[in-house]
């Protein structure tokens, strides 16, 4: 490597831990925030009933008869948006899915895959679904997370 190249290999290289150590104190709150949280009965309201219902502001980027995407709060990622089920029927998390949710979970996955292209997340993205507490799950409806815009690691958390 010259020097301008070096130069600048080093700098997208700052630019990318900088970008992974800026979200290390939300990190935190969201594992308090998950481990506070408690599962409670699978069709038990949550936030995301109220966003849903339209009681509680959300910057939405999709909708339709099934799903709704907006905006996270607490970004992790510069384009973060969690995509979530309308009608939750006992889905709470993942692992309480049976086979009559096999619709939902895929058609969760293919509006994330129309969120990310809509988002102009074309060099990649990533999908995490929390699962419990030690997941860090912090909401019981269960809900896809849209992450992109940077490099993301490996291992994640």
């Amino acid at each position: 490597m010259n020097g301008n190249s070096n130069n600048s290999w080093i700098s997208e290289r700052i630019v990318v831990l900088a970008s992974h150590l800026t979200c290390s104190s939300s990190m935190a709150s969201e594992k308090q925030a998950a481990l506070g949280a408690t599962p409670s009965d699978a069709d038990a309201p949550t936030i995301f009933d109220k966003i849903i219902n339209k009681e509680i502001p959300s910057t939405v980027v999709y909708e339709d008869d099934k799903v709704l995407a907006f905006r996270d709060i607490t970004p992790q990622a510069p384009t973060h948006i969690l995509i979530i089920p309308k009608v939750k029927d006992g889905l709470s998390g993942l692992s309480k899915a049976e086979e009559r949710h096999c619709e939902i979970l895929g058609r969760l996955l293919y509006t994330a895959k129309l969120v990310a292209k809509q988002e102009g997340l074309d060099d990649g993205f990533r999908i995490v679904i929390n699962d419990g507490p030690k997941g860090c799950q912090s909401v019981y409806h269960i809900h896809v997370h849209l992450l992109g815009g940077r490099q993301m690691n490996w291992p994640p958390g």
